[in-house]
């Protein structure tokens, strides 16, 4: 993929894999979310402030993740960056889940949450990884 097919396919809506490295040298913490990017700008998720995710986030350092496409010709993206800020989320529930789930389930759902109870993490992508099977000949 070019680096212009890479950054439209990842702002596509996608479920992300994210996985976080553990300061112990432990397997990395790999688990799925709802992301958001707009090409050349930083990604963004949302994740429980109390949460496991939470707290390896807080520990600074490098994360990943990575998007598919599940069906015939299959593709996937996976970006890897530094986390740039971790900040109480304002109003970025109700986007997000109207990205993911539509306008009317969207709001119902962020409706039923609570700013505070969860963070908006932000990572600048630095390296990309990619492959478009759709792009390779038999």
């Amino acid at each position: 993929m070019t680096q212009e097919e890479k950054e439209t396919f990842l702002a596509g809506v996608h479920v992300g894999v994210l996985s976080l490295p553990r300061a112990d040298g432990g397997a990395p913490l790999t688990a799925p979310l709802w992301y958001d990017y707009e090409p050349g700008g930083a990604l963004w998720f949302i994740v429980g402030r109390d949460s496991r995710k939470a707290a390896l986030l807080s520990e600074g350092g490098r994360v990943s993740l990575c998007a598919q496409q599940e069906a015939p010709p299959y593709k996937y993206v996976s970006v890897e960056g530094v986390v740039t800020s971790i900040a109480t989320s304002r109003g970025e529930i109700e986007p997000m889940a109207i990205r993911y789930l539509g306008e009317e389930m969207g709001k119902r759902y962020a409706e039923g949450s609570d700013d505070a109870q969860n963070v908006t993490v932000r990572m600048q992508p630095d390296r990309w990884l990619a492959v478009d099977y759709g792009k390779v000949t038999l």
